[in-house]
């Protein structure tokens, strides 16, 4: 009886955990075979593969990404060969499930819930006595009839063997995204998670995790994502696995949590900005939004000043970067206060913030309750909100304009210095920057078409030139700077006009000006020892309108005109810059 688990992931950089503890879970009895695709894989190649594995029972790891496409995956394998056993498991399936059963005649089974132990003993019964009544917690079909067992009781996490330690996952660990659990469950209520249906939270035994991020380590994983859901519930279990992989980890490595802000300690916080390297921790932070209001209807308890001087004491420590989530379309959370929501948490200044939708979830007390607030929705997965009492459909498409130039401008961190001056001197807010620049974009029709480098800040610029901007000028100046300070290589043609920038003869004024006194642009330039060659080959010299040392130390514009100049060294392809006042 050959068996395959299986899922499409959302990239093929995911790994999924789920399939892997069915599989250790079934050993030794079963000998599972692990299949993974992509949502973006065809879906007659993903069909071709599983099949021709000749499995009797394929199960499929299920989830409002994969969902869509997983089905059809199913419907083809029914077609083709009506023989094969179709297990279906996961948080997509696991409510709803009679409604699943009824409208989706190709799942044999439904494994609800917390699957491991249940897996396991629907593949004894159906390699055996094939007795469904006696297995807890899976849907089935009995003589036409749609047959629902109660589910199990939860799992002692410290008895789960691991899944990481498969042969053949080894090759793939240092190109994936690993993810391992250090609990189940969540303490708070949040009506629009499905972690809030799980009452409690359990822990998987501590030195086995241990043991487990050890074997990921020394097995060449680079990047591991704690899935927990509140991380840091447990001070001090939070401490001492921050200490133990402070202590353990190998050069590469990142760490992910997701945190609670609010409940962090000071201390804590202290301890990490002292004692963590540079870049070993990332923290992810779901504030979804500042409306107390709209926290209490959806019973979602967070101090948000707390929550500020937890994400302002990390940023001030230069050593964890830090992801924020927002939600848009919670409810009485209306287009005006989601503009306050945004700049409450942009005011932070997170390395990303990213700007999600609410999703109505199948078992999430929000959706049980959507009438309440007049919501409509996706029938079908996502799932997401188009509309309810106080957000309009057209709000939600404002929104989305929002969302779709904070992803180029902000979060991919092309041009800061740019971005700070506009949200900060030009424009009344950062979520008036970014909806204005927003829905000039999709007016321009640029959102369905790619995308360079050199396009982003043609389209920037040309979309301020359209605006009453007084010191349009200091913004190409700092755009030049962004732009110039993020190139590896000497770039061909950069994103200015000629217009913009020296002309050949005074090019060659300034160079001959810099062989002879190369001191102008500072010690540390005439440090570089470049030649004449160098110089024409490897430097780049453009004009801006005002001193940049002084707006970069003291944060004030002064209109002199100023040379810049962008060392790249091809050896290292890093980036220097250097600047100088114009004489005269």
């Amino acid at each position: 009886m050959k068996i395959i688990c299986s899922t499409l992931n959302a990239k093929y950089i995911h790994t999924n955990i789920a399939i892997r503890y069915l599989k250790a879970f079934a050993e030794p009895e079963f000998n599972i075979e692990l299949a993974e695709y992509t949502i973006k894989d065809p879906i007659m190649n993903i069909v071709t593969d599983l099949i021709r594995k000749k499995p009797a029972i394929i199960g499929f790891s299920c989830y409002i990404w994969n969902i869509e496409e997983t089905i059809k995956v199913v419907k083809m394998i029914k077609k083709i060969d009506p023989a094969i056993q179709i297990i279906v498991g996961g948080p997509e399936v696991s409510y709803d499930v009679f409604e699943w059963m009824e409208n989706i005649k190709e799942f044999d089974f439904i494994a609800i819930g917390e699957g491991e132990e249940t897996f396991k003993q629907l593949l004894t019964e159906l390699n055996g006595d094939k007795q469904m009544e006696n297995v807890h917690g899976i849907a089935f079909r009995q003589e036409g009839q749609i047959k629902i067992n109660p589910q199990r009781n939860k799992l002692d996490l410290r008895e789960l063997p691991s899944p990481f330690r498969f042969k053949e996952d080894i090759p793939h660990l240092s190109k994936r995204v690993i993810y391992i659990e250090t609990s189940r469950g969540c303490p708070f209520s949040c009506q629009f998670c499905l972690s809030s249906i799980e009452v409690g939270v359990r822990y998987f035994d501590r030195e086995k995790v241990k043991e487990d991020i050890r074997y990921l380590m020394q097995n060449g994983a680079k990047t591991i994502k704690f899935v927990d859901r509140t991380f840091n519930i447990s001070r001090s279990y939070a401490m001492e696995m921050f200490r133990f992989l402070i202590d353990e980890h190998l050069p590469g490595t990142v760490f992910q949590f997701e945190i609670t802000a609010d409940i962090m300690r000071p201390e804590v916080i202290e301890f990490l900005n002292q004692e963590a390297p540079p870049g070993l921790f990332r923290f992810e932070i779901g504030v979804q939004s500042t409306n107390d209001y709209t926290n209490e209807l959806v019973m979602r308890k967070q101090n948000f000043a707390k929550l500020s001087r937890t994400v302002t004491m990390v940023k001030e420590g230069g050593k964890i970067d830090q992801h924020l989530d927002l939600i848009a379309g919670l409810p009485e959370e209306d287009y005006h206060s989601f503009r306050k929501t945004f700049n409450d948490v942009f005011a932070m200044r997170p390395e990303e913030l990213q700007l999600g939708f609410l999703k109505l979830l199948r078992g999430t007390g929000l959706r049980l309750r959507a009438e309440d607030h007049k919501y409509i929705y996706m029938d079908h997965s996502p799932y997401e909100m188009l509309g309810n009492n106080v957000l309009s459909f057209d709000d939600i498409i404002r929104i989305k304009q929002v969302e779709d130039v904070l992803e180029k401008y902000w979060n991919d961190h092309r041009m800061d210095f740019t971005i700070e001056y506009l949200v900060t001197n030009t424009f009344p807010s950062p979520f008036d920057f970014f909806q204005d620049f927003g829905s000039f974009w999709e007016q321009k029709g640029w959102s369905r078409i790619g995308h360079q480098l050199e396009d982003l800040f043609k389209r920037l610029y040309e979309f301020l030139e359209t605006r009453d901007i007084e010191d349009l000028d200091v913004i190409e100046g700092l755009m030049k700077y962004d732009y110039l300070s993020r190139q590896k290589y000497k770039p061909r043609k950069p994103w200015w006009g000629p217009s913009a920038s020296y002309d050949k003869g005074e090019r060659s004024v300034i160079y001959q000006s810099i062989i002879q006194s190369p001191n102008q642009f500072g010690q540390n330039f005439v440090n570089l020892g470049l030649t004449e060659k160098d110089l024409f080959k490897h430097t780049l010299i453009e004009k801006l309108t005002f001193d940049l040392d002084k707006y970069f130390s003291e944060g004030t514009i002064e209109k002199r005109g100023t040379t810049i100049l962008t060392y790249f060294d091809s050896n290292t392809e890093k980036t220097m810059m250097y600047s100088t006042l114009e004489k005269g």
